[in-house]
This record gives C-alpha cells, structure tokens and sequence, in this order.
C-alpha cells in the first residue's frame, strides 16, 4: 500500500514540525522516527546519496554528518592542521575573531536546493553550495537534522557517546542501519581507546610530581603518578 508517514508518495511538502511528531486522532502525539544510516567511510556515503537519488525517496529530507576535514570552508582554519580547535577558537571569539561563514548558516541550511529538498544530494554538494552563499556546510548539516527523515554519518558518530553528545544526536527510538555492519566491533574498540606517547606520559608525570611536592590535593595525584609511572 502507499507510504502514511512520510509525505514522498502523496506530494505534499515535508512535515515542518521540529520535534518532528503528528498528531493522532485522540489527541495523543505519535513520534516519527528518524533513520540514521551509518557506514564506515565518508566515501559510501557519497555512494549510497547517489543510490537514493535514483529512488521514490530522493525527495525525502536527509542530511549529511560529517567531519570539519570534509565540510570547513574557512579559508585559514581548512588549510590549518587542527581544524576542531581553530574553529572553536573562532566561535569563542578568544583572539578577537569570530566565523562570517558560521553566521551565515541559516543562508544554507533554509536554501532553496536544500529545504525543502527536491533531490538527494552529498557532501560535496553541500560544500559547494556553502561556497557560493559563504556559509559553513559543517554546521548546516547540524541543523538540517533536526527536520530530516534519514541522517547519513559515519559509524562512530553513533557508536562513539562523546560524538553522539557533541552532534546532539539521540537514538532513543530512532530506527538505526549499519551498512557492513562486520565492521562494528573494530570501530567500537576504536571509541573506547585512547593513545598517548611516552614523552606525553613522562610530561604528565612531572606535572603530578609538582603537584605531590606541593601537597595539592596529594591523594588524588599520588594514584595518577603511579600510573604513569608503571605505564613508562
């Protein structure tokens, strides 16, 4: 039978709720699930963009999560080698800078070829189109999702607990695909390990020696100092 919940098969425009509910006929608000599609590379996603295009579905509302490596258009924090840090640095406005292209983020987001959208696009697209209005695509894509029926993203962003809560994505609810989900349990060790090098190790280690000699907070520090001890 045709499609009741999304508005692809009856031609009417996309549900402009935020919270993204319909109403039931008693009253009661009945919660329309988002799908979010994770593969393991950003380059599936532009694949699997390119599949939808060629379906009933390429009209449906998506947005596409992905890395400031792949969407920051600023011209000094793009070509910079720590991108994340440069780009909060603007936002904070700690040197007396701030982003015109993160304050044109709604030129982007509420743009013609995006919203409502006529077609399923990728990142490229996206990064193209924030080019010429001068709008940041990273942050765009944020907040597309808020009205998008299917959100593609990267496996980590929905394993990993700190990406999901920096990307405020929350899957209570929500329908969730893998694509070559055997792929799983190497990205799930990933989010929960940490790397360090040893000059990192003997430099934390001198930093808990001061604080031992100094006697702050010495039974908190002692245990840390030990650890890294035993670690080198």
């Amino acid at each position: 039978g045709p499609c009741t919940e999304c508005s692809c098969s009856s031609g009417k425009e996309p549900d402009k709720d935020p919270s993204h509910t319909k109403k039931k006929e008693n009253g009661d608000r009945l919660c329309v699930p988002k799908i979010f599609f994770g593969t393991r590379t950003h380059k599936q996603i532009t694949q699997i963009s390119r599949e939808l295009k060629r379906t009933a579905y390429s009209c449906v509302p998506m947005t596409i999560l992905s890395s400031r490596d792949y969407t920051c258009i600023h011209p000094v924090v793009s070509n910079s080698g720590n991108r994340n840090e440069m780009c909060v640095e603007l936002l904070e406005g700690k040197h007396g800078k701030s982003c015109s292209y993160y304050h044109g983020v709604h030129k982007l987001s509420e743009h013609h070829a995006l919203q409502p959208v006529p077609r399923a696009w990728d990142i490229e697209d996206l990064v193209s189109l924030g080019r010429k209005l001068r709008a940041c695509p990273y942050f765009a894509a944020r907040e597309l999702m808020v009205g998008a029926d299917i959100v593609f993203c990267p496996y980590n962003y929905l394993l990993d607990p700190q990406i999901r809560d920096s990307m405020d994505i929350n899957l209570k609810d929500q329908v969730v695909i893998l694509d070559e989900a055997h792929n799983i349990e190497d990205c799930a060790r990933e989010a929960v390990s940490y790397g360090v090098t040893e000059s990192q190790l003997r430099a934390a280690r001198e930093e808990l020696d001061l604080m031992v000699t100094n006697g702050i907070r010495q039974k908190h520090h002692e245990p840390l100092r030990a650890v890294c001890c035993s670690l080198i």
